[in-house]
């Protein structure tokens, strides 16, 4: 069965900045901070640490970063979706700046994730492309101009946020759309999600900040700030 998340959620991208031991250090810090505000978090690892992370965590939904077409035979390096699930994943990125993909690529993976109940992840580098990738409908987009991923500039201006969730949803509304280019602070966390973004994520702004533990828990305390607000709002 695929994973439900609750929003709004908060995710959190480790890339390659850290690998080993320290992937389980922040995944324990993560862990703790979504059981401690009660918020649900998306924690996105390099395949190799996924069984650790899993094994070792009760309260991450874990997310792989890549993973090929290929089914259980042939194909030396490639990564195969039936071991991602194996190990613990939940579900898997696609087309991030740093991974592109086309098109096809991009169906032909999410084609495969839906026979494995794997939420994906879809990651956009313009709104016209946010939009074709809609139609092939994800379960997340992450808008995120390339341009400013990892410069701790954040998506700006606030207008963008509003843009990308509308144009997303005219093409498939139960999409949930996350805002996550260069985000440094919880502050900025709780501004998108205030602004209509369902989720918030951080990949530089948590693994370069001077204390990524501390970091993990402001980011995490503004994600369940933000929803008791919402709740506010709509009362």
């Amino acid at each position: 069965m695929k994973a439900k998340i609750r929003t709004p959620y908060f995710e959190i991208g480790t890339k390659n900045y850290i690998y080993g031991d320290t992937v389980l250090e922040y995944a324990l810090a993560a862990d703790k901070a979504a059981e401690k505000y009660d918020i649900d978090v998306l924690f996105i690892t390099p395949a190799v640490e996924i069984r650790r992370v899993a094994e070792n965590t009760k309260h991450l939904i874990v997310l792989a970063p890549y993973m090929d077409t290929l089914r259980p035979g042939r194909g030396m390096a490639d990564i195969l979706p039936e071991a991602l699930k194996a190990a613990g994943a939940k579900g898997v990125v696609i087309n991030h700046c740093e991974k592109p993909m086309s098109l096809p690529q991009m169906k032909a993976t999410i084609d495969r994730a839906r026979e494995l109940d794997f939420l994906v992840f879809a990651c956009a580098d313009t709104l016209e492309e946010a939009k074709a990738i809609a139609q092939l409908h994800p379960d997340i987009i992450n808008p995120e101009p390339s341009a400013i991923i990892g410069g701790g500039k954040g998506v700006s201006p606030m207008d963008y946020v509003m843009d990308s969730i509308r144009e997303i949803k005219s093409v498939y509304p139960d999409i949930m759309v996350e805002q996550a280019a260069g985000i440094t602070n919880g502050q900025q966390v709780y501004d998108f999600i205030m602004a209509g973004s369902e989720a918030a994520g951080a990949a530089s702004g948590i693994m370069n900040a001077k204390d990524p533990i501390a970091m993990i828990d402001e980011m995490i305390a503004a994600t369940r700030r933000a929803a008791d607000d919402l709740k506010k709002r709509e009362k």
